[in-house]
Parts: structure tokens; C-alpha cells; sequence
């Protein structure tokens, strides 16, 4: 026994010997430092040991700069360079895939060398994570969970580990990470580069001391202002769009612009070049698109010109017929758009995706790109901030225009005061027509799934099913194209007595279904602070569905939905912060009437409008009238809902919520959730996400039945070299097949994307 108990102690004594050697090693050495510098060595509690110039940092060690200093360093293995300014904080980890700042708060400046490097480098704060393998850039964080980076020379990857979205830095671009789950990518100007800490000291070491206090005052008088500015704007904006874009004017350098600091790049230009297939009604095409990016004075384009080829070489024409079609032109601008959702002023055309308006009772994590690229929308959003005042204004696709109207959504709200920051929202929502989302490819008001010849404008229907047109389709047809035996029974119509065919098909034009929604909402930041932030909100949400009756040729109803309203209330509701690594939710939700929560949610387009078919007959329902088919409009249920969002170790990012509303004999419940993986430690892998999304059903776990409202994907992404990956996305959902039954609708795209 003692003998296996001296081997353990040794097994363990070895283990403990290597870690320490591992953690111990040293990484760098202190080649500047000047006036308030320290050192924490690794297992040490406090900052005790002063910085000397040719000091080694070990693997494990931090490093505080005061108000009035500076340091830099080098890394021995690749001669890397960051430059540290006052009043930053951070420590120095080593793996074996990575090397990592993990910054607390502060700015530095990092020019990290190609040559030798054999680690990802990463700047990593509590809310982002910045990975490059050799580039120049700078880092500000600041504490009240706004993060900077901005890109001098090369490309880098910036991550927010909170929404678990990653967008790409280039020369003369910038990226701003919120501790909401905020993140976007932006010009930025020549002046928003920080000045090299090298070139402030030489500067103030010119002035008199006199000179020097009053300076420095100033400075960090502008300082604590810019961070107040800040906590007050991003308070506005959870308020306002949950998970959206946080604000462009941040500014977190640590001294007053002068014509002497370094300059960026002018503003970029971006190519991205797509190689790959994807599938469109059913057919696989090959894929090559072109997708540059322009920015210019704060103005952003993306273009998508795209390219699709059959197996027999022959260029799909539905993309590029400009003659017969003009509106294609609108296809080809993914988005374009001016400032940012915190702005004075801003707007985008064209993509939109996760809008959520007030507190997300009516609509949560909307997207216009659900059906992209088989379905192409362009969506407006625009609004502006002045004061305590904001507003905001959305349409999801005006190409719905002409087909009876589309998705319109406004916000107005206002916040009482900075010492009292309670924000008050009015948020309405309409939908004009329904049956605009329903496809049809011809354009002549009869959807595809009513129409005989889907893309033949002049003709629509075929009784008998031979390919040739029942009679009645109007003068501009000739007989040539008529069928002499419309009903199929062998008899040629103009000797038949009896001749049987179809009724005009149902039309777009003559029918419409609307919807319209509005809501008020309360919202209260109780706490915040690094540790722990704590919003309470309340807010009163009503739908309404107008009553629809048409009659046809033949006096029989051809669609018909009763009126409903209902309402619902949130009372309390509750969002939380942890430490700025987990995101939590609560509320509880009272509902009266045909309501559900989240009505316009992530898949609205791909159930706004449903088909099902029973034999030769096809019916069309309306979401609500799927959703509240069998539901009491005067009945009335509770529940719960929650959210949770958790990056653990930062490995993994998990997002899931879940609501459950049950009345006397109904029940309605929701799943979503997404997984991201964190693949700067993974090698060859660029991207790695999943979603899996249920709304509105009695089992949204039931994964061996799925139902219409069921939405999953992945999208995976291989590094073959550096600027190009293999990118792999899946989507799917589900669809009456014409007999009844549901069958998968699968969309797969996988392109080589380069990166210039």
C-alpha cells in the first residue's frame, strides 16, 4: 500500500514540476517602461513588483500600467511588439495553439510579426476576442463593456462572446463589441488610431510640470466623461433593439488627437469571392459570386452579384433579365447603410436580420434572409436618437409593394432623465397583405401553388392536367394554345354538354389578409455595474386579425377567416447580467384572447402563409389561423419564459429560451437555441454555429415530428489556407407536399470564400 502511495505522490509531484515549467516559462522581456509600471507574477495576489527595462514575463504573469506611464514588450520567439498605455490592466497566457492578452481594461497597441509566429494571437476581454496571425492593430476596452478595435495593417477576426457573432477588420476599419451581444463593423477615420505611447511622453516631457498636471487633468476629465457618455448610450440601446449594433462614437483613446500620431489607412475596399453550389427550387446549381464591399465617409455598400450555373453549363437567366424584370437591380445590393443604430441619424437597405423592436413582445429576432438566396427581400430600416428621444421605422421587403403591401414597424421611445433613466416605448406593427409571402414567379396575381403554368403570365390553368390551357385565360391568348378538351372525358368541349373545369384560381390582388399589432413597454435599469447588471421592464402587447371573406365567380367562399384579437402582458419581466459572462431572462406572461408572444419571430415569412393540400384540393391558411385553429378567442392562459446565454470557457457559446403558455385545454410552447463553437483553438476551422428553432407548438422537443413551424441549420466553415475556407450551410424546414403530409425543405449552399 505504501509502495502505490509513494508512486501517486510522485505522479503527482512530476505533474505539479511540469505545469509549474509550463506556467512559468518565460514568453517576453520588458523593453520599455516608463513611470507607473508593476508586475503580478503568476500566483501572487497583488501588483508588488516594480517593472524594470529587460524584466522577463513568464507565462502567467500581469502587467498594470498607471496614469502616468508606459511600457512595451517583446515576445522572444517571433519579436512581436505591444505597446501599453496609461492606465491599462492585463496578463499573458500561453497554450500551445494560442498566445493571449487577456486585457481587463486599457489600450495597447500590437504589431505582430508573420514570420516565426506558429500561435494564433489573441486579445481577449471579457466581452470580445480579437484573433490574428500577423497584423498591426489597437485595442481599447473599456470598462463599461464597450470594446474597440481598429486595424493599421493586415486582417483580424474580432468575436463577441456574449451574441457569438464575429465580424472581419481590415486597414482603416474598425470593430466595436458591446457587453449586450452588440457587434458591427466600421469605417474609421485617420485621427481614431491611438498616438504611440512613445511619441505623448517625448511630447509631455517639453512641457513645464505645470503644464504637464493641467494636461493630464483635462485628459482624464475628457475621459470620464466619454465613459459616462457611453454607460448612458448602451443603457439606451438594450432599452431600444436587443442584440443589435452598439454605438460608432465610442472613443476610449487615452489622449487628445495631434497631427503627429500614426494614421491609418485610407478607407477600405473589401472583395469577398464565393465558389460553390447551392440549391434553388429543387435544383443544385454551381455558384460564383462576387461580394465587394465599399466604405466611404460612413457609408456602407455590399454588393452580391451571383452567378448560377446548370450541370450543362447553361447561366440561370432569373437573376439577369433586366428587360422583362427591372426591379432584379435591387437583388444585386445586399445591403447599403449610413451610421449605426445609436447615430444622430441612420438607415440600411436592403438584408436585415435579428430586429427586434421594444422589449420583443410582438417581434423578436425578425429576418428578412430566412429563404435567401431562393427568395431575395429588401428590407429599410432607419431612425435616429436626439436627446432622450428616438425613433425608429422598418419594412421588411418593399418589392411587396406591388403585390398589397409588406411588414411596416415603428418605435418611438423616450428616456425621463440621466438621474432617473426610465425609458417609455410605443412600438406598432402591421402587416398589409399576408399573402404577399406566397411565391409567384410569373407575376400574373395567381400563386404558384394555385397556378397551372407558374411562369407563363398569360396562362394559369389546366384541368386535366395535359399541358394545354383550359379555355376563359382572355383574348391575348389564341386558340392555338386552348385545349379542345378541357376536362379531359374525351369529348371535344364544343360538342360536350357538360363541360367540368376549374374556377379562377385564387388571386393576390383580390385578397388580402392583414394583421396589426401594438405595444407599450416600461423598462428600468436597477443595476449596473461590471459584476452584475440588472434591467426590470413591463410591457403590454395586442394583435388584431380583421375578419376576410371572399366570394368566388360562383358564389362558393374561397377564403375565409374569422376576426380575432387578443392581448398579452409581461408582469414582471427581468434581464441580467453575471460577471459579463452569462445572460439570463425571466418573464412571466399573461395572455387574453388569440395572442401568442413573438408573433413576428426569426421564421415569419416562412409560415405567414401555409399551404395545405387533401387530395385535388389545396387551402391556404394564414399563420394565424394555424396557430389559434382550434383556440377560444375569448379564452384566456399563462406562462413563463426564459432565456439564458453562457460562454463556457470560452469554448463554447450556448443560447437557448424557452416559453410555455398553458389555458384549459391548450397549450403552446416555444424552443430556440444556437451553438457557436470558438474555433481560434481548433486548427483548419474558420467557423462552426448551429440552430434548431420551434415555435408555438405543444412539443417543440418532439424532434422525430417535426412541424411547419420547425427551422434548423448549420453553417461550418474548413481553413484550407489563410484567406480561404471551404464554407458548408444547411437549412431546413417544413412543407405540405400537395398530399397532406409534411416534407423537409432543404437548402444547402457550400462556397470557397476568399478573403482580399
Amino acid at each position: 500500500m505504501r509502495k502505490h502511495n509513494r508512486t501517486f505522490y510522485k505522479v503527482i509531484l512530476i505533474s505539479l514540476y511540469f505545469i509549474n515549467i509550463s506556467f512559468g516559462e518565460s514568453v517576453a522581456r520588458l523593453i520599455k517602461s516608463e513611470g507607473v509600471v508593476y508586475l503580478k507574477r503568476m500566483g501572487m495576489q497583488t501588483y508588488s513588483e516594480v517593472a524594470q527595462v529587460g524584466a522577463s514575463i513568464n507565462n502567467g504573469d500581469a502587467i498594470k500600467v498607471g496614469d502616468y506611464g508606459f511600457a512595451a514588450l517583446i515576445f522572444i520567439d517571433d519579436r512581436s511588439v505591444v505597446k501599453v498605455k496609461p492606465n491599462s490592466q492585463f496578463e499573458i497566457m500561453d497554450t500551445k495553439n494560442t498566445r493571449s492578452v487577456n486585457i481587463e481594461f486599457g489600450t495597447i497597441l500590437n504589431k505582430i510579426e508573420k514570420e516565426n509566429r506558429t500561435k494564433t494571437f489573441r486579445v481577449v476581454s471579457p466581452v470580445s476576442v480579437a484573433s490574428v496571425k500577423g497584423t498591426e492593430f489597437a485595442a481599447m476596452i473599456n470598462p463599461s463593456g464597450v470594446d474597440q478595435f481598429i486595424g493599421k495593417e493586415g486582417l483580424f477576426d474580432v468575436f463577441n462572446s456574449v451574441s457569438g457573432q464575429t465580424v472581419s477588420v481590415g486597414p482603416g476599419q474598425k470593430a466595436l463589441s458591446g457587453s449586450t451581444g452588440s457587434l458591427m463593423q466600421a469605417p474609421a477615420s485617420p485621427n481614431e488610431y491611438p498616438q504611440d505611447p512613445e511619441l505623448e511622453l517625448e511630447v509631455e516631457e517639453r512641457k513645464k510640470p505645470s503644464e504637464r498636471d493641467e494636461s493630464k487633468k483635462i485628459e482624464n476629465d475628457n475621459q470620464q466623461k466619454e465613459v459616462e457618455t457611453n454607460d448612458s448610450e448602451i443603457k439606451n440601446k438594450t432599452d431600444q433593439i436587443n442584440d443589435s449594433t452598439i454605438n460608432n462614437e465610442v472613443d476610449s483613446n487615452d489622449s487628445p488627437k495631434t497631427d503627429d500620431a500614426p494614421s491609418a489607412p485610407k478607407k477600405p475596399f473589401g472583395m469577398g469571392l464565393g465558389i460553390g453550389s447551392a440549391t434553388i427550387d429543387g435544383t443544385l446549381y454551381n455558384q460564383l459570386a462576387l461580394r465587394p464591399e465599399i466604405n466611404l465617409s460612413g457609408i456602407g455598400i455590399g454588393l452580391d452579384l451571383v452567378v448560377y450555373m446548370d450541370d450543362e453549363g447553361n447561366i440561370r437567366q432569373d437573376e439577369w433579365d433586366f428587360d422583362d424584370n427591372p426591379d432584379l437591380i435591387y437583388d444585386k445590393i445586399l445591403y447599403i447603410r449610413y451610421g449605426e443604430k445609436s447615430s444622430p441619424i441612420w438607415a440600411k437597405y436592403g438584408s436585415i436580420e435579428n430586429m427586434t423592436l421594444g422589449q420583443g413582445g410582438l417581434m423578436k429576432g425578425y429576418s428578412n434572409m430566412m429563404e435567401f438566396p431562393t427568395v431575395r427581400r429588401v428590407g429599410i430600416n432607419t431612425g435616429f436618437n436626439i436627446g432622450s428621444i428616438g425613433g425608429e421605422v422598418f419594412l421588411s421587403n418593399i418589392k411587396d409593394f406591388s403585390r398589397g403591401g409588406t411588414i411596416f414597424g415603428l418605435r418611438a421611445q423616450y428616456k425621463i432623465s440621466d438621474n432617473l433613466p426610465i425609458t417609455i416605448g410605443l412600438n406598432y406593427i402591421s402587416d398589409a397583405n399576408m399573402f404577399s409571402a406566397m411565391k409567384d414567379k410569373d407575376g400574373d396575381s395567381f400563386p404558384d401553388v394555385f397556378d397551372d403554368f407558374p411562369t407563363d403570365s398569360t396562362l394559369w390553368n389546366d384541368t386535366d392536367g395535359d399541358g394545354w390551357a383550359d379555355p376563359g385565360h382572355g383574348l391575348s391568348v389564341p386558340d392555338s394554345l386552348i385545349d379542345i378538351d378541357a376536362d379531359g372525358d374525351n369529348i371535344v368541349d364544343t360538342i360536350d354538354d357538360s363541360v367540368m373545369i376549374k374556377a379562377r384560381p385564387f388571386s393576390i390582388n383580390d385578397n388580402k389578409a392583414s394583421v396589426s399589432a401594438w405595444s407599450f413597454d416600461v423598462s428600468y435599469p436597477v443595476l449596473t455595474s461590471k459584476m452584475l447588471s440588472l434591467t426590470v421592464y413591463t410591457e403590454f402587447n395586442s394583435l388584431m386579425f380583421p375578419e376576410v371573406s371572399t366570394i368566388g365567380e360562383s358564389s362558393d367562399t374561397l377564403f375565409y377567416r374569422p376576426e380575432r384579437s387578443g392581448s398579452g402582458i409581461t408582469l414582471p419581466g427581468i434581464r441580467s447580467k453575471l460577471f459579463g459572462l452569462l445572460d439570463l431572462s425571466l418573464e412571466y406572461r399573461s395572455v387574453q384572447g388569440s395572442f401568442v408572444p413573438q408573433f413576428f419571430d426569426q421564421a415569419y415569412d416562412l409560415n405567414r402563409v401555409l399551404s395545405v393540400s387533401q387530395g385535388t384540393s389545396t387551402t391556404i391558411k394564414t399563420k394565424d389561423m394555424s396557430i389559434f385553429e382550434d383556440y377560444d378567442n375569448k379564452a384566456s392562459s399563462s406562462g413563463v419564459y426564459g432565456s439564458a446565454n453562457m460562454s463556457i470557457l470560452n469554448l463554447l457559446n450556448f443560447n437557448a429560451s424557452y416559453a410555455s403558455m398553458k389555458a384549459d385545454t391548450l397549450e403552446f410552447n416555444s424552443f430556440n437555441s444556437v451553438l457557436t463553437l470558438n474555433t481560434d483553438n481548433i486548427p483548419k476551422l474558420s467557423v462552426a454555429t448551429a440552430f434548431y428553432r420551434r415555435n408555438n407548438d405543444k412539443d417543440p422537443f418532439d424532434f422525430k415530428n417535426p412541424s411547419a413551424n420547425t427551422v434548423m441549420g448549420y453553417r461550418v466553415g474548413y481553413e484550407m489556407s489563410e484567406g480561404v475556407s471551404l464554407i458548408w450551410e444547411y437549412s431546413e424546414f417544413y412543407r405540405d407536399n400537395g398530399s397532406g403530409e409534411l416534407e423537409p425543405v432543404r437548402q444547402t449552399k457550400v462556397e470557397t470564400a476568399f478573403s482580399f
